[in-house]
């Protein structure tokens, strides 16, 4: 069963698909190299997001928010009781002035060479730098990668999308293209969407790649059944972005919704600019020039970081640095609260301020669609003239009888019951409810009481609470999820506020990195599925409009 359902969950960094049935999806890093024509332009998407300019100011905000977090875990005591010591980074850094690398061989390898015009996925990493290639990466922060230079139009990157999916299905599932028309696709989409790039993606699965059929499922509702929860505060934390919705149901709720632009990527470039600050002994180290750097510091992340506050002082810690063309070496080196700090960033977004400005976004209310006659603002406008008309009728029926009292209500349109709702609606999604008076996102803590306190119920909040999801490969650090659940229950009773936490890190022994994924296999497979698939044919003849009669969210 599901053998023939394709689910794609495509992200920033990695795209992951394979059949409904498969126990775990294929995952391949979600960028293509194009050769570059002759004196053509050179342009290059680097794996870790580009770091400001540096000046007085951001410079002296930043590390006025390091010195902050390095006093707070100063102030912290160990779980048996006694106060957290901290060994100063200027010793640390002493330390490291004196490592020097022993090289274990005299090459790391050779350069991946080909003369072939695309290159797809992991082998982009193995590229020689001075290779003729342009490299692109479809999404960022979230969202399809959008730009103004070379390969950065929209059909450019839905042919970019069309080349590597085509090429996973084709090389690591072992499907030919022309055979698609007998395969099912399920398309997981980002909970903060845009219209028009999903009619785009839906042209890609149906008309293009030429799909039997496909439905849409977003990533927190997909979520919620890979982890068997009913409802849950769902918190997908990716490369470049983190999001968050309350899903009840299978349904996330509209006003809940947020996405901020920062992620794993932001995170490891903090860590990178600590290391430096303690004389990190790789001085040529550049993650965003080098792909091969920029994955050595998502390495030296994942294996030093972490957010356990027993480990105090500094430990010594290995790594290795091997690349092409150049010496194996291998370095030694002393750590401290640096590994916690990086970590603490995504709760005090200050310290990420090193790198591109971060973006919130909320679901607002759709805009018009030219074809979809049932869009948002054409029953906007038709309600609006509907109950003008009706009331119209009934102040001249008024009239008749002797009554104009009526007409004392009535003196606008704008004053209908719809456009009220409407308004409410854009007031309860306003960005403003997660930025800082100093321009930055909130933390990841805050961002979860704001979105969940967006709904209405108190009873359903309180369930929320409960059931707090972390999902993608953002933050999978030891001890967060302990973490995280101690900082809600402190600011909930800092608001006088008694709600039980209770965040869920990975549920059903899966990957937090693969639940979404494997939400969408398991939902694609259930008998109520079978009235979301849209056929090719019905897309083609219909178009958007069968998103609004079949999504499983209000298109």
């Amino acid at each position: 069963m599901g053998k023939n359902i394709i689910i794609i969950h495509p992200g920033s960094l990695y795209v992951r698909m394979g059949r409904a049935s498969d126990l775990n999806p294929v995952t391949i890093l979600h960028g293509i190299a194009r050769k570059q024509r002759p004196g053509g332009i050179i342009y290059n998407d680097t794996l870790l997001p580009a770091t400001l300019h540096r000046n007085a100011d951001n410079t002296k905000e930043v590390e006025e928010s390091r010195l902050q977090v390095s006093r707070f875990l100063q102030s912290q005591n160990q779980s048996s009781g006694r106060r957290r010591y901290v060994t100063p980074p200027q010793q640390i850094a002493a330390f490291n002035r004196r490592v020097t690398g022993q090289t274990l061989s005299s090459s790391g390898g050779e350069y991946f060479n080909t003369d072939e015009d695309i290159i797809v996925g992991d082998e982009i990493l193995n590229l020689n730098p001075e290779a003729p290639y342009n490299v692109h990466f479809p999404f960022r922060r979230g969202e399809l990668n959008i730009h103004k230079n070379i390969g950065g139009s929209l059909m450019s990157i839905i042919e970019d999308l069309r080349t590597i999916w085509l090429h996973i299905i084709e090389l690591h599932l072992g499907i030919e293209a022309k055979n698609l028309k007998d395969f099912k696709c399920v398309l997981v989409i980002s909970d903060v969407f845009n219209r028009n790039y999903i009619k785009e993606l839906m042209n890609l699965i149906l008309v293009i790649m030429k799909f039997g059929s496909c439905f849409l499922l977003q990533d927190h509702v997909a979520a919620t059944f890979g982890a068997g929860l009913s409802f849950a505060c769902v918190v997908d934390v990716g490369h470049e972005k983190l999001s968050i919705s309350c899903v009840e149901d299978g349904i996330s709720l509209q006003n809940t919704r947020v996405r901020l632009g920062y992620g794993g990527a932001d995170i490891t470039q903090t860590f990178h600019w600590l290391l430096q600050k303690c004389a990190f002994p790789y001085l040529q180290c550049d993650p965003l020039l080098s792909r091969f750097d920029a994955f050595l510091m998502q390495k030296l992340k994942h294996d030093f970081c972490h957010l356990h506050l027993d480990v105090c002082g500094c430990y010594e810690k290995t790594f290795v640095i091997c690349q092409p063309k150049k010496p194996v070496q291998r370095f030694t080196i002393q750590v401290g609260d640096e590994c916690i700090i990086a970590v603490l960033s995504i709760f005090h977004p200050e310290l990420l301020g090193i790198s591109t400005p971060k973006i919130v976004v909320t679901q607002t209310r759709s805009q018009s669609h030219p074809e979809d006659p049932f869009d948002p603002e054409y029953l906007r406008e038709t309600s609006r003239r509907g109950t003008k008309e009706s009331l119209e009728s009934i102040i001249g029926e008024s009239l008749t009888d002797g009554n104009s009292g009526i007409t004392s209500q009535i003196t606008n349109e704008d004053d209908l019951p719809v456009d009220g709702m409407i308004e409410n609606i854009q007031q309860n999604t306003s960005t403003s409810d997660y930025v800082t008076e100093n321009g930055h996102p909130v933390g990841i803590d805050t961002a979860i009481i704001r979105s969940i306190e967006k709904y209405g119920s108190e009873e359903l909040r309180r369930k929320f609470y409960s059931s707090i999801l972390i999902v993608g490969g953002g933050i999978k650090f030891p001890g967060v999820s302990e973490f995280l659940e101690t900082k809600l229950s402190k600011l909930l009773l800092c608001q006088h506020q008694t709600e039980r936490c209770e965040v869920i890190m990975s549920s059903k022994e899966i990957d937090s990195e693969n639940t979404t994924w494997k939400g969408a296999a398991i939902m694609a497979t259930l008998e109520s599925s079978i009235e979301l698939w849209i056929c090719a044919s019905e897309w083609q003849k219909y178009g958007v409009r069968l998103l609004r009669e079949k999504s499983i969210f209000i298109w």
